[in-house]
């Protein structure tokens, strides 16, 4: 189904790869750095618009336990106040899931684009010899889940969080999510693997960059 975006993601990769040969320093890994930097430009807007989302909610949250509160024996009364409350206060409470829609399908084409990509050679980076294989060393499987724990951190520092005194949810997903993306890191192509610690590190200064300031209404 991705198969035309899998060849766009293989054609944008050979670029990055003739680009750094025409530089003198003809790599895999940087391309694929470079190719992550790109799409992460190319989606800033989105994320940008998620992470005001997300804000927005955060400043909601005094307001919408209130009429939690107030209306919790009738359903469908709490969902008419929310949904007002979000309406004058211009807030999507879906927004924030539009850039990990959009992500899933790049994720899945690059999978694709990596695995089965034509290298000219032995495609190696740093202490990785082959781009196409899982890490041995399981240093970019560790560093896969830190940074997933750092930018999931970060981003639940502003996120909206439950009401109620049950289980958080955000603080459950906060380490099973690093520990399932570190565990099938180990079994994914080092250059895969790349691509998301990549992706991480530029999504947390991205986040660090737009959390440094006060909540900018929508």
């Amino acid at each position: 189904m991705f198969d035309w975006l899998t060849h766009i993601l293989q054609a944008v990769l050979t670029f990055f790869y003739d680009l750094s040969a025409n530089l003198g320093f003809a790599n895999y890994g940087v391309a694929i750095i470079l190719l992550t930097v790109a799409i992460r430009l190319a989606l800033y807007p989105l994320t940008v618009k998620q992470m005001k989302s997300m804000r927005a909610m955060q400043e909601l949250q005094p307001k919408m336990k209130q009429i939690q509160e107030k209306y919790k024996d009738n359903k469908e009364k709490l969902q008419r106040e929310l949904a007002r409350l979000y309406k004058e206060a211009g807030v999507n409470p879906l927004a924030g899931c539009l850039p990990l829609l959009v992500q899933m399908p790049i994720l899945i084409a690059i999978f694709w684009a990596i695995r089965d990509y034509s290298y000219l050679h032995e495609p190696t980076f740093l202490w990785l010899k082959q781009l196409n294989a899982p890490d041995p060393t399981y240093v970019l499987p560790a560093l896969s889940a830190l940074t997933t724990w750092y930018s999931t951190k970060q981003s639940q520092s502003v996120s909206s969080q439950p009401a109620g005194d049950g289980p958080n949810p955000n603080r459950i997903m906060l380490y099973i999510m690093p520990v399932f993306i570190g565990y099938i890191s180990l079994q994914f192509p080092s250059g895969l693997v790349l691509y998301w610690v990549t992706s991480n590190i530029i999504q947390i200064v991205q986040q660090w960059w737009l959390y440094r300031k006060p909540a900018v209404s929508q």
